[in-house]
C-alpha cells in the first residue's frame, strides 16, 4: 500500500487575512513539507485544486513544478484537477510537463471537487455540472491516449487531426478518478477502468463498501482486469506520538475550519463529541499515535475490500509548519513500516 499527503496549501494556521509575505511563507513552508515527506519515504504527495481566500493551491501543477525539483522519488499528483472547470487540454499539458520535469513521477486525480466558486470564475453554469464532468474526463483520457486527436463536444471547440504536445515521459500518464459518495461516479469509474480515490471526510467509511463493489463490479463487467481496478482511500488525519496529543492538536483548527464552511453549507457547528466519535474505530477521521493510526488504515482496508493508496489530509485544521513536519516524520519513520508489516 502506497501512503501519503494531499494538501490544500492552506494559508499559515487557516488564517483568511493574508498578505503577500504570509503567502509566500506558506508556499515555502509546503514545499519544504513535501521535499521532507520525500526524505521520509512517503509514495506520493498531491496538491488539491480550489479558487478560494484561505487555499492557495489554485495553480496545481505550479507548485507540483516546485516540488519536483527539490524531491527525487516522491510521485507528485493533483488531488483533484476540477476538469469540470478546466480546458483538458492545457490540464494535459501542464501535467505531461510535470512528467518531464520529474522525470516520470507525475499523476493526476480528476474529480469535480467539493466547492463551486470555479463555475461562475471560468463562465460556467453549475447547471452543466454532470454534462461538462463527462465530456471533460472523455477528452482527457483520449488526449492522454491518443498523440493526435479528433474529437467534437458541447463545450469546448472541436479538434481535428490536432496532435497534442509535450507528451509525458511516462508512456501512459496515470489518472485517477476522484469520487465522493455519488455511485454513478463509481460505476463510471469502473467502465473506464480508472484506478479510483476515494474521498471520506465523515461518517463511518466501511459504508463506502457497496459503492466500490459497483465499482469493481463495473469494471470487470467491462472487460478491465480486476487488479488494475486499484482504489485508494483519502481521509482527514493526522499523527502525533499519542493519541491525546493528537487531538489537542488537532481540534481546534478542525472544528473552526468545518464550523465555517459548514454555516455556507447549512450544517450545524462542530462539537467535541461529534468529533471524538469520528475518532474511533470505524470513524473516517485517521487521528492519533502511530500505532492507532497504522491499525485504522490496514481495518479501513480490510473494510473496503483492499486499498492500494492512502492519503492523510492534514492542513485542514490550522496545524502550525512544525506540527506537520512531525507527523510526516512519524509517517515515514513508523506508520509505513506497520502498515507494510500488516
Amino acid at each position: 500500500m502506497e501512503i501519503g499527503i494531499d494538501s490544500f496549501a492552506a494559508t499559515e494556521a487557516g488564517d483568511v487575512q493574508i498578505d503577500g509575505q504570509k503567502s509566500v511563507l506558506s508556499l515555502e513552508q509546503l514545499l519544504a513539507r513535501i521535499e521532507y515527506a520525500d526524505q521520509m519515504g512517503l509514495d506520493v504527495f498531491g496538491i488539491g485544486e480550489h479558487h478560494r481566500k484561505e487555499f492557495l493551491d489554485s495553480a496545481t501543477a505550479i507548485i507540483l513544478a516546485a516540488a519536483a525539483s527539490r524531491t527525487q522519488r516522491i510521485k507528485l499528483t493533483s488531488a483533484v484537477s476540477v476538469i469540470s472547470a478546466a480546458d483538458p487540454v492545457r490540464v494535459f499539458q501542464e501535467f505531461a510537463t510535470l512528467d518531464l520535469i520529474s522525470k516520470g513521477r507525475a499523476e493526476i486525480v480528476a474529480g469535480r471537487g467539493s466547492f463551486t466558486e470555479a463555475f461562475p470564475l471560468f463562465g460556467l453554469r453549475l447547471n452543466d455540472y454532470d454534462k461538462l464532468f463527462s465530456e471533460k474526463l472523455g477528452l482527457l483520457l483520449q488526449i492522454r491516449d491518443q498523440e493526435t486527436v479528433t474529437w467534437q463536444g458541447q463545450f469546448r471547440p472541436a479538434l481535428n487531426n490536432q496532435s497534442i504536445y509535450p507528451r509525458p515521459l511516462q508512456k501512459k500518464l496515470p489518472i485517477w478518478l476522484g469520487v465522493g459518495g455519488t455511485p454513478g461516479s463509481f460505476v463510471r469509474a469502473g467502465q473506464l477502468g480508472m484506478p479510483l480515490m476515494v474521498a471520506v471526510i465523515g461518517g463511518e467509511t466501511h459504508r463506502f463498501r457497496p459503492l466500490i463493489d459497483l465499482y469493481r463490479e463495473a469494471g470487470i463487467k467491462a472487460g478491465h482486469a480486476e487488479e488494475n481496478l486499484k482504489v485508494g482511500l483519502h481521509s482527514l488525519g493526522y499523527v502525533a506520538k499519542t493519541k491525546e496529543v493528537a487531538l489537542e492538536n488537532y481540534y481546534p483548527g478542525y472544528a473552526e475550519t468545518f464550523t465555517r464552511i459548514g454555516k455556507e453549507r447549512g450544517w450545524p457547528p462542530v462539537t467535541w463529541n461529534h468529533f471524538y466519535a469520528q475518532t474511533g474505530k470505524t470513524g473516517a477521521l485517521v487521528i492519533g499515535s502511530p500505532e492507532e493510526v497504522a491499525e485504522k488504515i490496514l481495518r479501513h482496508s480490510e473494510a473496503l475490500g483492499g486499498i492500494s493508496r492512502f492519503t492523510f489530509q492534514m492542513d485542514n485544521a490550522g496545524l502550525t509548519h512544525g506540527q506537520l513536519m512531525e507527523a510526516i516524520e512519524l509517517i515515514g519513520n513508523e506508520v509505513i513500516p506497520l502498515v507494510k508489516r500488516g
